[in-house]
Order: structure tokens, then C-alpha cells, then sequence
């Protein structure tokens, strides 16, 4: 191997130590009480190589930041945007990516929440299409089905129908085993569920 190649490669997965160690950190403690040292202790790494790498402490975060929110929100867009299948289908595909996503990632929306509180700003960046997502195919779709139907409503409704339980689950494992022991079939449960309430609120006059 190139000498050139392998400290590429050295350099991106020390990067990326740092990246995931600051998640840890920032989700746990919050931005405001994060100390750049508390990252360098998580990554075992040295505090100058996360100076040399993002510079601050804030660029960091922001660039975590960013990327988080594009996972979060790349399940939802492109299946707006689509032509082609039918609500139903783009429901049920919608709510099975993201429940996927969520089960390989259960940190995620917690992370994500405390990074749009945090900086809310950043939220706008990731779905700055909102303009063009009102004239989506799927909205289109939505007015037909029903025509006073707010795509604002079932923005909220499907995104909490997904998220909502991973949000909760710390504190309703202490309350139910079931939920405890069998949360991940409970989720696939959900991928077929969500369409038909989708269904049934998108109808509602």
C-alpha cells in the first residue's frame, strides 16, 4: 500500500473515533457541558488531535450534528418526493425504513432532539425543501384522498408513530417485560400497523 493511502486512511478512522466518541459525550452530557477533554477521554485520544481535526469544540458538534439529522431525515424525503406508487405503499415503505433505521440506531432520536433543541437552526438546513415538499406528489395525493387533510398533520402523526416508542422505551421497560423483552418484533408489528392508522387519520373530516 502507498504510504499517501495509509495515512488517509489512518487520518478518517481517527476522524471518526472522534466523531462517535462526541456523539457519546454530547448525548449523555449536552453541548453546553461538554468539555472538549471529555471527548479526547471517550476517544482515548489525545485533546490536540481533536483541535488539529474540527478546530473547536462547536464544529464538532455541528458537523455531528448535521450528519444525524440527514439520517434521520433521509427515510422521509425521497418517498415524498417520489411518483409513481400509491400513499399506501409510500406509508408502509416510509415506516419500515424508518423503523429499520431506528432499531440499528435506537440512540438516534434522542440525540437528534437534543441537537434541535440545542441548535434549531440546523433543523431548517436539513429540511430546507419544505416549499418544494408542499408540492410534492405525495401532499397531491393526500388532497385527493381527503381534501381538507393538512400534510403538516401527517408530517407530525407518522413521524411520531415511528419515533415516539424508541423515545419512551428507558422508561416504559421499568413499567412493562413485554416491552422490555420483545421491543424489536414489537416495532415490526408497528411497519404493518402505521399505514392502516395513517389510513384511518388521513379520512378524518
Amino acid at each position: 500500500m502507498e504510504k499517501g493511502k495509509y495515512i488517509q486512511q489512518k487520518d478518517l478512522s481517527t476522524e471518526q473515533k472522534i466523531k462517535d466518541a462526541a456523539a457519546i459525550v454530547f448525548q449523555k452530557k449536552g453541548f453546553a457541558a461538554t468539555r472538549t477533554r471529555d471527548i479526547a477521554e471517550e476517544a482515548g485520544l489525545n485533546l490536540a488531535l481533536i483541535n488539529y481535526y474540527y478546530r473547536s469544540k462547536k464544529n464538532l458538534f455541528d458537523i455531528i450534528m448535521e450528519e444525524k439529522l440527514s439520517t434521520f431525515f433521509r427515510t422521509f424525503i425521497p418517498f415524498i418526493l417520489s411518483e409513481g406508487k400509491t400513499p399506501e405503499e409510500k406509508i408502509k415503505r416510509i415506516s419500515k425504513d424508518y423503523i429499520s433505521l431506528l432499531l440499528e440506531n435506537p440512540d438516534l432520536p434522542l440525540f437528534v432532539l437534543n441537537a434541535i433543541h440545542t441548535n434549531p437552526e440546523h433543523f431548517t438546513k436539513i429540511v430546507y425543501g419544505a416549499e418544494q415538499i408542499q408540492h410534492s406528489p405525495l401532499v397531491a395525493q393526500l388532497k385527493k384522498l381527503n381534501p381538507k387533510a393538512k400534510f403538516e398533520q401527517f408530517f407530525l402523526n407518522i413521524m411520531a408513530l415511528c419515533v415516539f416508542p424508541f423515545i419512551m422505551k428507558p422508561a416504559i421497560s421499568h413499567l412493562s417485560d413485554i416491552l422490555s423483552k420483545d421491543f424489536e418484533n414489537l416495532m415490526k408489528e408497528r411497519i404493518e400497523m402505521i399505514p392502516k392508522w395513517m389510513d384511518a387519520m388521513i379520512k378524518v373530516k
